[in-house]
């Protein structure tokens, strides 16, 4: 039977929760249900249950009849990722129980910092180094990730060969173990010989269910954005987060930091250039000016926003956008150089060959073979 994830805006207390769980439970075989577990956050005012149902109206039918608290939304979820995002999905030990129930009282919040790692152009480093150089540097980059997750209470979610999705409680624990790992992959990819692989972290935080039908993915996305933009000598920092890390410590984050610290208009702005190059990158045609209009910002204003925190001009932004689907393009082999060269956007296969060898080390042609 699938199972669901709800979430309530509630102004209650985790008592109030734990009654109204107590009815759910009381009726919930009328609906075919099955109450697994929830998450309550007094500070927020959010509640999440984790319901076993044959379907999302099952699930409101049944808290609707129970207590009234109909949810807010309803999303369908995968038990393994709520286990993996959230560390459980049955009812945490307590030493708090409703009277005259096992039912215990949670006071746990589902609220989660969202560490994303990308680690950039492993195709490049394996075709223009030694193969089993390349393998220990990669290897080498992964356990000490994957050492540091562990040594600041991460929980993995997701990963393939390029990306690793991990799941903190602790603001300071995800910051903390960002840095360490920015810190010894500066050192690591020395060894690198010159390529351009490298590894882009981003923290960003919030709620499982919100406006996305996917579980945590409106914070998973915006992670993922930041990524696609942040500079590999910085850690790219939600605002959320940082206000998060400040709230636990008393000093707060200090600006020494090797991080850079967004605003909320700083993410906006991120999520419409994103938006915005999604739909025009493979133009020919392409100009800066109508590239700012369409995100809402003069010539001059969309140049220094796109510099401040890409570090490139917006010209420098689009070739290295283009450059990075070639080179995916290439390794899923998608065509011979002329034909990715057009593709991506470029009028002149050898304006790419050079552009492309400037910016990962190797000619195209090279990759192709």
């Amino acid at each position: 039977m699938p199972i669901y994830m709800d979430r309530h805006d509630l102004a209650v207390t985790a008592k109030d929760v734990a009654e109204a769980h107590r009815e759910d439970v009381k009726i919930q075989h009328k609906y075919h249900c099955k109450g697994l577990t929830y998450w309550f956050d007094e500070k927020r005012g959010s509640a999440f249950c984790l319901v076993e149902a044959p379907n999302a109206d099952c699930v409101k039918n049944m808290h609707d009849n129970a207590h009234g608290l109909v949810p807010h939304q309803i999303i369908e979820v995968e038990s393994s990722v709520v286990n993996a995002f959230l560390g459980r999905i049955t009812d945490p030990q307590s030493n708090d129980f409703l009277a005259d129930s096992n039912l215990p009282i949670i006071n746990e919040s589902a609220y989660r910092i969202i560490m994303f790692i990308c680690l950039k152009d492993i195709f490049v480093l394996k075709s223009t180094i030694d193969n089993e150089k390349a393998i220990e540097i990669i290897n080498s980059a992964r356990d000490f990730i994957q050492k540091s997750i562990n040594k600041f209470n991460g929980r993995e979610v997701n990963k393939d060969s390029k990306r690793l999705i991990i799941s903190f409680t602790s603001g300071t624990n995800a910051v903390m173990s960002a840095l360490e790992i920015q810190r010894e992959m500066k050192s690591l990819l020395k060894n690198a010989m010159g390529s351009s692989f490298n590894i882009n972290i981003s923290l960003c935080a919030g709620l499982p269910v919100t406006s996305q039908n996917e579980l945590f993915g409106e914070s998973v996305q915006l992670a993922k954005r930041l990524c696609e933009v942040a500079n590999q000598e910085q850690v790219m920092i939600s605002s959320e987060v940082r206000d998060v890390y400040n709230s636990e410590n008393i000093n707060g984050l200090s600006p020494d930091v090797h991080a850079q610290i967004l605003s909320p208009d700083d993410e906006e702005f991120i999520n419409k250039l994103i938006d915005t190059t999604e739909s025009i990158w493979n133009d020919p045609q392409f100009d800066v000016g109508i590239f700012g209009k369409q995100v809402g910002l003069s010539r001059s204003q969309f140049y220094r926003k796109v510099s401040s925190i890409t570090g490139l001009s917006p010209n420098e932004y689009i070739r290295d956008f283009r450059l990075k689907k070639a080179l995916n393009l290439i390794e899923t082999k998608k065509g011979n150089v002329a034909q990715i060269a057009f593709n991506v956007g470029f009028n002149s296969p050898s304006y790419f060959s050079k552009c492309f060898q400037k910016r990962f080390g190797v000619l195209p042609s090279n990759l192709v073979k």
